[in-house]
């Protein structure tokens, strides 16, 4: 089993890929630096987003991102809210991208 980074370290470091990539991205709620989970909204600019969640695949014995939610962005806004409301602990990054990039299928960040 692979040690799973601390939450707020994972953040930086995925906030400062997107930079990189010039993806705009920001924090929209902090979490426990430690053991919080983390969730990546994806704002389309189009009035539609997305929400990625990290779950257990059983079939790869791996966390890989699923969506938790998708479609009209106040509805997604809402199941955040929603998973707030369940998780004080939780942390939201939030990426403003028309084409629609996540980096989320890269290298150190599909799967862990």
């Amino acid at each position: 089993m692979t040690p799973r980074l601390a939450s707020g370290l994972w953040v930086s470091a995925y906030m400062a890929r997107l930079q990189a990539a010039a993806i705009p991205a920001y924090l929209a709620r902090r979490g426990d630096a430690t053991a919080g989970a983390v969730i990546v909204k994806l704002a389309t600019l189009d009035g539609q987003a997305r929400a990625y969640v990290r779950r257990w695949d059983f079939a790869s014995d791996t966390r890989l991102w699923a969506v938790l939610a998708e479609g009209d962005e106040a509805a997604v806004d809402a199941a955040l809210a929603r998973e707030g409301a369940r998780d004080p602990d939780l942390w939201v990054v939030e990426i403003e991208d028309r084409a629609g990039r996540t980096l989320l299928d890269q290298d150190g960040l599909a799967e862990g």
